[in-house]
C-alpha cells in the first residue's frame, strides 16, 4: 500500500515544473461558480467532475451541474474548459443555446462527490475502514487526473469549509491502489476498495466485513458470506446496514440460513426480521424452532425495538474542565469516524450529559477556552425506552444529524444517527 510520504512527495512532484502542473483538492471546486467566458454569464455552479475510468489514472471529462427544481441538468465537456481561478470556472459558451445538454451517463464513468467523497475503502495494512475526505487532482497540459485519495482529516475539514485549517499531515493514497471492487461495476455500487484478498477480507472484523458486504453486490456479496462459517456470518449480518442484509437473506440458501440463525438471539432475529419484507418472514420463521419463533414472532407484534437497543457508542464525550486545545488534539491522534465527529458531548461526573458543542464551533473557538464555556445546554436527548417511531420524530422536528441517549437520571449511553434511524422504518 502506499504511504502517506510516497503519496504526498508524488503530488509535489506532479505539481511543479514552472507552474505547468496544478494540484486542486475537488473539495475546492465543488459549488464553484462556471462562467461562460465572462464572470457575469454564470451557467451555475458545479456540483461535481465526471471521471473516466482509465490506466494510469481515471481522466476528467466533464462538469456537471445540477440546478435542481425540476430543471435539466448540464454537462460541460471538458474540452470546453477555458480556465480555473479563485473565484470561477470559466468555460466556452454552448453552442447555439443558453445551456449544454443535460448529463448522460456512460459506461466506465464515475462522479467524484456521487462515487468517492465520503465512501469507505479498506486499509490493508491496518486491516479497517477508511473514509474518503478529499480527492487529490492534478491538471496538467490541458488535462485533468484523479491521482489520490485524501483520508486525513485536513480532507474532513475541507469538506465542511474549514479548509483553512490544518491539523496534521495529510494521509494522500495513490489511485493506483484504490480500485473498485468490480470495475465494470464501480458506478452501480458506489463503493470503492483497496486491493486485497479474499482471505484478507475474511480475516476482518465483523463490522468491517460488513462494510466490504455493503460494497458488493450479487455473487461476490452471496460468495463471500456463505464462505463465512455460521458464527461470523450472524456477527457480520448483525452490522450491516437494512439494505444489504435483505440483498443477502434473499438471496441465501435455507440451510445456510438456519445454521446464521441459530447463532442469533431472539432480539437480533426480531431486529432483522423487522426489515425484510413481509411475504418473505414467514418462510424464515419455519427455520427457527417452534418457542423462538413465538418470541420472536411476539417481539415483531409488539415493536419492541427502541433505542437502547439500537444506538452506537461511537461518539465523542469530553469532561467539563477539557480545554478547546486538549479537545482538538486528542480529536486529531485518534482513530474517531468522520461519522461520529458532528458533535462533542460534554459530560460531568458518572457520565452525566450536561451540554453538546458542533465541531465547527469547536475549530474557530480559542485553545484555552473551556469546552464548558462554548456548549449548549441543555440537550436534546432521546430515552432509552423510545420506540424508532419516537425516534424518528424527533429527528424531524430538530434536523439533528445525531441524538444522544440517557437513561433517567441523564447518564450518556450512546447515540443515534438520523440515517440509521431512517434506514430502521425503511419497511416499516
Amino acid at each position: 500500500m502506499a504511504t502517506a510520504n510516497g503519496s504526498v512527495s508524488h503530488a509535489k512532484t506532479l505539481s511543479g515544473n514552472n507552474g505547468e502542473r496544478q494540484l486542486i483538492y475537488f473539495s475546492e471546486l465543488i459549488k464553484r461558480p462556471v462562467c461562460k467566458g465572462k464572470i457575469k454569464d454564470r451557467l451555475g455552479k458545479l456540483t461535481d467532475l465526471v471521471f473516466s475510468l482509465g490506466e494510469p489514472y481515471p481522466q476528467c471529462v466533464g462538469i456537471y451541474i445540477e440546478h435542481g427544481w425540476g430543471k435539466p441538468t448540464e454537462f460541460v465537456p471538458w474540452k470546453k474548459l477555458i480556465r480555473i481561478e479563485q473565484d470561477a470556472i470559466f468555460v466556452v459558451p454552448p453552442d447555439g443555446d443558453d445551456q449544454y445538454p443535460p448529463f448522460v451517463d456512460q459506461p466506465g464513468w464515475i462522479l467524484l462527490n456521487e462515487h468517492l467523497m465520503g465512501r469507505t475503502i479498506l486499509d490493508i495494512d491496518g486491516r479497517r475502514v477508511e473514509v474518503v475526505n478529499d480527492v487529490c487532482l492534478i491538471k496538467s497540459l490541458g488535462k485533468l487526473l484523479l491521482v489520490d485519495v485524501d483520508l486525513s482529516f485536513n480532507g474532513f475539514l475541507r469538506r465542511i469549509g474549514l479548509g483553512k485549517f490544518h491539523w496534521i499531515k495529510d494521509h494522500l493514497v495513490s489511485w493506483k491502489y484504490v480500485q473498485p471492487l468490480s470495475v465494470e461495476d464501480a458506478v452501480s455500487k458506489d463503493q470503492f476498495s483497496l486491493s486485497l484478498t479474499r482471505k484478507e477480507l475474511l480475516d476482518l472484523p465483523s463490522e468491517d466485513l460488513a462494510d466490504v458486504l455493503e460494497e458488493l453486490s450479487g455473487h461476490e456479496q452471496q460468495a463471500v458470506f456463505t464462505s463465512l462459517d455460521s458464527e461470523k456470518a450472524a456477527e457480520t449480518l448483525m452490522e450491516t446496514e437494512p439494505r444489504a442484509q435483505r440483498q443477502i437473506i434473499g438471496n441465501l440458501r435455507l440451510e445456510k440460513a438456519r445454521s446464521v440463525f441459530s447463532e442469533m438471539t431472539v432480539h437480533q432475529l426480531a431486529d432483522l426480521f423487522s426489515v425484510i419484507p413481509h411475504d418473505q418472514v414467514g418462510q424464515l420463521m419455519s427455520l427457527l424452532p417452534g418457542e423462538k419463533a413465538e418470541r420472536v414472532a411476539a417481539m415483531l407484534a409488539e415493536d419492541e425495538t427502541t433505542a437502547r437497543s439500537i444506538l452506537s457508542e461511537d461518539f465523542v464525550a469530553m469532561s467539563t474542565d477539557a480545554k478547546v486545545g486538549e479537545v482538538l488534539s486528542s480529536i486529531k491522534m485518534s482513530s474517531y469516524e468522520p461519522g461520529s465527529l458532528s458533535y462533542i458531548y460534554v459530560i460531568k461526573q458518572d457520565n452525566i450529559l450536561v451540554g453538546v458543542v458542533d465541531l465547527r464551533e469547536l475549530v474557530l473557538a480559542s485553545d484555552d477556552s473551556k469546552i464548558s464555556e462554548i456548549m449548549t445546554a441543555p440537550v436534546v436527548t432521546a430515552e432509552e425506552n423510545d420506540e424508532r417511531k419516537d425516534l424518528a420524530e424527533l429527528f424531524a422536528k430538530y434536523h439533528y444529524r445525531m441524538i444522544p441517549v440517557v437513561d433517567d437520571q441523564d447518564h450518556m449511553l450512546g447515540t443515534i444517527r438520523y440515517n440509521d434511524i431512517m434506514k430502521g422504518l425503511e419497511t416499516r
